[in-house]
């Protein structure tokens, strides 16, 4: 049957962008949800050409989940969506495995056609529990929480943007044929800022950056990396939630494009031995009635004192938290001081091994810049554990915290054993969610052997060794 008789929706990619643009001014403006659910529900009815609402939430390790309603049915049950939480790794057990489905109205995008299909828009959920109250393990719904307590109790908006640099390998879905061909094969090899226009790479980071805009992500730049075949697509900052969610998109519209070219988006933090790993810089900062609070122009580095206690807080609890940011066995294999990364628990303007790092900012921009954190880290524990952890963290009575000869783990079973003795965060996470988030690393990390990062060695040509048995486990 052709599309044409199917009448779906399908818009032109600049009409899109305005759609997105107008429903992000709403969530910065803090429309309230009443008014957001009502104008989006009558939507839905009045759009004849829309067959499906795409409803995604993400698992306690940050997978993202979809699934898709038919309109006429959401439009009817939107308030009685109920699924089994039992099958949803790191959600509840079998025993009380009923949880509800929300709608985050607010979180409403539309996407282009050609990647997501015709006659859809898509929608964040949030997990309710039985009792009608958010569910403790979506880690989504306890950072929304805690930004709308900062505004309500402090009027602080917490603002995120993430530099997600991820691989572009040759073939579709080379992560899970690696054992089948023992090696990945890149498509570029130029490196930093090296690629042509229409080589592969060049394609595949412009093809992104156009569904990316069309998303509303409002894009700064984009280029390859250090690495052969790696990629980063930068945009614009938004509030915490909105930022978080963005994460998930990115990484959501790299696959889906990749794959169209036949080929695969990774986001394993070391998935070559020998080259640069990926990373998930996250800049923040908070403001209050449009102004920057990191802002100083008589401040150290132009950032303000409470940029600095932020900062301080953060180094205090840098190995607390490290399992929250970097949260796979192969994430470990990433802090490798050789290429560049931050596996020192200080903070510096220029030194890019440091946990922190304080940009060059101005009166809108300065920013806090936390570097050792991996791309397939759940992008909600990461804000949750960031804000929380720089706002409300204690202060370490170390000589010189901020540059303390002090390191970041090197596996994954040193980084477990920090965060299920630290007392912070068990008040980052409730404490059955905190015990059920070192079970699943736990089992992550029983399965790998410990020193595999250390033996295994690159071929002086090609460097294509993987851990296959932690991608197994510990793909996102």
């Amino acid at each position: 049957m052709s599309n044409e008789l199917r009448n779906f929706l399908a818009l032109p990619y600049s009409e899109l962008e305005e759609l997105n643009l107008k429903a992000k001014e709403q969530r910065k403006k803090r429309v309230p949800a009443d008014t957001i659910r009502e104008e989006r529900l009558k939507y839905l009815s009045d759009e004849k050409r829309i067959k499906a609402v795409t409803v995604l939430f993400s698992d306690l390790e940050g997978r993202l989940h979809m699934l898709d309603y038919d309109k006429k049915f959401l439009l009817g049950s939107y308030n009685n969506l109920t699924f089994d939480g039992s099958s949803i790794r790191g959600f509840t057990a079998q025993r009380e495995s009923d949880l509800r489905l929300g709608i985050d109205w607010s979180s409403f995008y539309w996407a282009p056609a050609d990647f997501f299909g015709d006659g859809k828009v898509m929608v964040f959920g949030e997990v309710i529990d039985k009792d009608g109250t958010p569910y403790v393990g979506d880690i989504r719904g306890v950072l929304k929480t805690y930004a709308n307590e900062q505004f309500a109790k402090n009027g602080y908006t917490l603002n995120a943007a993430n530099e997600i640099e991820g691989f572009l390998f040759k073939g579709v879905d080379a992560e899970r044929h690696y054992h089948e061909t023992g090696k990945f094969e890149y498509v570029n090899t130029g490196g930093y800022y090296f690629s042509l226009p229409g080589d592969p790479l060049r394609t595949f980071i412009d093809t992104v950056a156009e569904v990316q805009r069309a998303m509303g992500f409002e894009n700064e730049k984009d280029h390859p990396e250090v690495a052969p075949s790696q990629f980063e697509i930068n945009y614009n900052y938004s509030e915490v939630l909105n930022a978080a969610d963005q994460i998930q998109l990115y990484k959501l519209i790299c696959r889906q494009v990749a794959t169209k070219m036949g080929m695969s988006a990774s986001f394993l933090p070391k998935p070559v031995v020998g080259v640069n790993g990926s990373g998930m810089h996250t800049n923040v900062s908070v403001s209050k009635d449009g102004k920057n609070l990191f802002w100083d122009p008589n401040g150290e580095e132009k950032l303000s004192k409470m940029g600095w206690e932020f900062t301080d807080r953060i180094l205090t609890h840098g190995n607390d938290i490290c399992l929250m940011l970097n949260a796979s066995v192969n994430a470990y294999r990433r802090l490798d001081p050789h290429f560049e990364a931050p596996n020192q628990i200080k903070a510096s303007a220029v030194d890019r091994g440091s946990m922190v790092r304080i940009p060059i900012g101005n009166e809108r921009s300065m920013r806090v810049e936390v570097r050792s954190v991996g791309p397939d880290a759940n992008p909600y524990m990461v804000m949750l554990a960031v804000f929380k952890t720089g706002l409300e963290g204690t202060t370490a009575k170390i000589e010189n915290l901020r540059q303390a000869e002090r390191y970041l783990p090197d596996n994954i079973y040193t980084a477990l054993e920090n965060y299920r003795k630290a007392e912070w965060t068990a008040k980052l996470l409730e404490p059955c969610v905190k015990e059920r988030y070192a079970e699943l690393k736990q089992a992550a990390a029983d399965r790998c052997p410990r020193l595999l990062g250390t033996i295994v060695k690159a071929p002086e040509v090609q460097f294509h060794h993987f851990v296959y048995n932690q991608y197994l486990w510990n793909q996102f």
